[in-house]
């Protein structure tokens, strides 16, 4: 690979202009202006209806085409038919959720993790309960900050209808063997669903080799607008039962589709996986699509690797700081660069503000991972102060906010 071209990299961020350093990357990344042109371009030039005989209709026909065909690109879909995208992750869940649970029956059963954002939490907790289904909370291991299968193993029957999981973690930045879990799964007849929204910013998707039936991500997540994503196995999906409008398509991926879609962010949505194209060829990569994704993450995360060393070991110098995930150097591999901590003496919140008034955006909270706050007994209300890595971040901006994380606890201290 040759150097990484940070400078090339930030120059295509428009927000990365100004003063801060955008630390709270899992809350949702910032965007290039290719993606903002993109959308700009969809709102002037294709605002219209899909399927009509005129110009403007047919652009917006091809933008939803190309859209569908970029995501299947991003996570190695067979095609664009597998691909579902909707208002956002947590919307897309709901809605399948309905559709899963209408063959549910009571005595039927489905595991959720106590590691997952509310997003892939509450929808099926909502179903089984309109079902009468029993839910099985599967933990996480607090020694290797992962679910494991020994603890899943048990939980599994052949009432057993699906496993809920994620891929990475939005508080732990802990990373599954998405691979295993679901073989377990699977040889239980189960359906698996993944969240992979942290994990796609960071770390390849391979869809095809992964076992599960349904995958989703949000393009917000990954420089791109505000949508959902969601891969599903082609002839899983065209059995689902489409939660829809009695006139809508059938065909896929419609069916699944609710209403008019968002033309000007599918073109966004385009125009980011675009994004990774341009970085696979800036750092080397060569060939075709898929080929130049795969180079632009295998550059991204060997530059955000040691970035995420530095932050993880200069937080562990701090007095008081506790970190909420894998810290062992030899681990580093099944983490995201998602760091989150809390402070012996000082709450998240304050410190997350004192952070923001110095141009260090980062947050604070439960981020949603409720069920993980609660088993590592934090506080729901302050929750966790987290800095979230991407790309296009910097040694220097990491160095300054352990800085100013340090300045802000010995001055309380002192």
């Amino acid at each position: 690979m040759t150097t990484f071209p940070i400078d090339a990299v930030r120059a295509e961020f428009p927000a990365l202009c100004g003063e801060g350093a955008f630390l709270d990357n899992p809350g949702g990344t910032q965007v290039p202006q290719r993606v903002i042109t993109a959308v700009s371009y969809g709102m002037t030039r294709a605002a219209s209806n899909l399927g009509g005989y005129f110009r403007v209709s047919q652009d917006a026909d091809r933008i939803n085409e190309l859209g569908h065909a970029a995501a299947a690109a991003l996570l190695g879909a067979s095609s664009g038919r597998e691909i579902v995208i909707g208002q956002s992750m947590t919307m897309l869940t709901f809605q399948m959720a309905r559709s899963f649970c209408r063959n549910w029956r009571p005595g039927d059963e489905i595991i959720v993790t106590r590691l997952d954002h509310e997003g892939n939490v509450s929808p099926w907790l909502l179903a089984a309960e309109e079902r009468g289904v029993t839910v099985r909370w599967l933990p996480f291991n607090r020694e290797t900050w992962r679910i494991e299968p020994e603890d899943l193993i048990p939980l599994l029957s052949e009432r057993t209808r699906l496993l809920a999981l994620n891929y990475a973690s939005n508080m732990t930045g802990s990373v599954n063997d998405v691979r295993t879990l679901t073989r377990h799964a699977k040889e239980a007849g189960a359906l698996v669903y993944v969240d992979a929204v942290q994990l796609t910013p960071h770390h390849l998707v391979e869809v095809q080799t992964l076992g599960c039936d349904f995958l989703a991500c949000s393009s917000y997540k990954f420089f791109g607008p505000h949508l959902g994503v969601l891969w599903g196995r082609e002839a899983l999906l065209g059995e689902l039962y489409p939660c829809a409008v009695r006139c809508a398509s059938r065909s896929l991926p419609s069916r699944h589709e609710i209403g008019t879609p968002q033309t000007e962010l599918i073109a966004g949505l385009t125009a980011a996986v675009e994004y990774f194209e341009w970085l696979g060829a800036r750092t080397g990569g060569s060939g075709d699509r898929r080929s130049l994704i795969v180079a632009a993450y295998d550059a991204m995360q060997a530059y955000e690797h040691p970035m995420m060393v530095t932050l993880i070991e200069g937080l562990r110098s701090l007095p008081g700081v506790a970190i909420q995930g894998i810290v062992d150097p030899a681990r580093f591999s099944v983490r995201v660069p998602t760091v989150s901590f809390v402070h012996a003496r000082h709450r998240s919140r304050s410190l997350a503000e004192a952070l923001g008034r110095r141009g260090f955006y980062v947050w604070s909270g439960h981020n949603y991972a409720y069920e993980a706050a609660r088993l590592l007994h934090i506080d729901e209300d302050d929750g966790v102060l987290r800095i979230g890595l991407a790309h296009y971040n910097t040694s220097t901006e990491v160095m300054g906010v352990l800085q100013a994380i340090e300045d802000q606890i010995r001055a309380k201290i002192e």
